[in-house]
């Protein structure tokens, strides 16, 4: 469960709150801001103010846009940016774009995303043009695979925290 503060009202989010809000086409992306919540804001301050936190990224994926927009209504307020800047080439094809930095007043917190978390061929599968109705099927297969592997992992043992 995450929890923010706004206007005084402490508000709960569930990974279930979050898929409803997305829609069933990413619960891995959905997974994954999930994990990310519950890993950066307690490290952020003990009661995040919903509305204060600024969520950085080079992730495209909608699942983890709209869990984040759910949570933080940050994409509304236009503090939801995705950008290419944070990718690490270095971590390869398939981890580079796992990059999640958190801000909170004078706080910040950057998750990378461990390797073996994602496989390299759900992105080869996410990044191919013209699926056919098998690969969409096997992708969906995939999707919820690592959505589940995901949640069934602590937070610690989906991220590393960037020094």
């Amino acid at each position: 469960m995450i929890e923010v503060v706004e206007q005084g009202t402490v508000l709960q989010f569930s990974f279930d709150d979050m898929l409803r809000y997305s829609g069933p086409g990413s619960p891995a992306g959905v997974a994954v801001a999930y994990q990310a919540m519950r890993l950066a804001f307690p490290r952020l301050d003990p009661q995040v103010e919903r509305r204060a936190v600024a969520i950085e990224t080079a992730f495209r994926g909608p699942g983890a846009r709209d869990a984040f927009e759910l949570v933080t209504r940050g994409l509304t307020d236009g503090r939801y940016l995705v950008t290419a800047s944070l990718e690490h080439p270095e971590r390869g094809t398939t981890l580079e774009q796992f990059v999640f930095r958190f801000r909170y007043r004078d706080r910040a917190v950057t998750l990378l995303v461990r390797e073996g978390m994602v496989s390299d061929e759900f992105i080869a599968m996410a990044r191919k043009p013209d699926r056919s109705p098998d690969d969409e099927a096997h992708f969906t297969e995939l999707k919820a695979v690592h959505a589940g592997a995901l949640l069934a992992a602590t937070p610690n043992e989906v991220f590393d925290i960037q020094p």
